[in-house]
């Protein structure tokens, strides 16, 4: 492994294992604390794209999925207020979710990295982010997908509410996943700015 590559790693580790803690915290109604942090593993697998290629991109999106398999096998052991922290549906969903969004954000900003220099990060981050977030709610919280773990009571994620307070009525994990989704879209713009600092910052030639 080349040590250039070791920041990126530990930098998708490391936001791997806090958005897996910060998830079980709540902020407002229809967020966790994570929705703010994981987004930007998106800017890091990109950032590794842009200076170092696409193999190495896909080698941090791998030890970003080996962290997160970890962080579910032990959360499984962690019993909660209502069971185990993570279950087989949020495992699965989380897993499947970050392995498939991250490798399309690599391959789509690969496809796109020829042009202007904003839009190989911002649309991988915005395609990526979306799938990210309809595989993950749907496995995790769908009553359609209740057979991947029948004893899994989430009869809570079904209950009919106005989307995020004021919309057409929809289930629960629906406005969850829509709110997920619009952190996701906004903290792609924003993450623009730090992009384009740190690749400056990595590629600059020494005097």
């Amino acid at each position: 492994m080349n040590r250039s590559h070791l920041p990126g790693i530990l930098a998708m580790a490391t936001v791997v294992v806090a958005s897996n803690i910060l998830v079980q915290f709540l902020f407002g109604q229809w967020l966790t604390w994570g929705a703010f942090t994981y987004p930007i593993a998106f800017l890091i697998t990109d950032v590794m794209n842009r200076v170092y290629g696409v193999g190495p991109a896909r080698r941090v999106v791998l030890a970003g999925f080996v962290t997160g398999v970890a962080c579910s096998l032990i959360g499984t052991q962690i019993i909660g207020e209502f069971g185990p922290l993570v279950t087989l549906r949020i495992a699965l969903g989380s897993g499947l979710a970050f392995l498939t969004a991250q490798l399309l954000d690599v391959s789509i900003f690969a496809a796109l990295r020829s042009g202007k220099w904003w839009r190989a990060p911002l649309a991988s981050t915005l395609v990526g982010s979306s799938v990210d977030t309809a595989i993950f709610f749907t496995i995790a919280f769908s009553g359609a997908l209740s057979w991947i773990e029948p004893a899994n009571d989430i009869s809570w994620a079904a209950e009919m509410l106005p989307l995020l307070g004021a919309g057409p009525t929809a289930p629960l994990w629906v406005s969850l996943a829509v709110a997920d989704w619009l952190v996701k879209l906004s903290l792609a713009l924003l993450a623009l700015v730090p992009f384009r600092m740190i690749v400056s910052h990595l590629t600059a030639k020494p005097a």
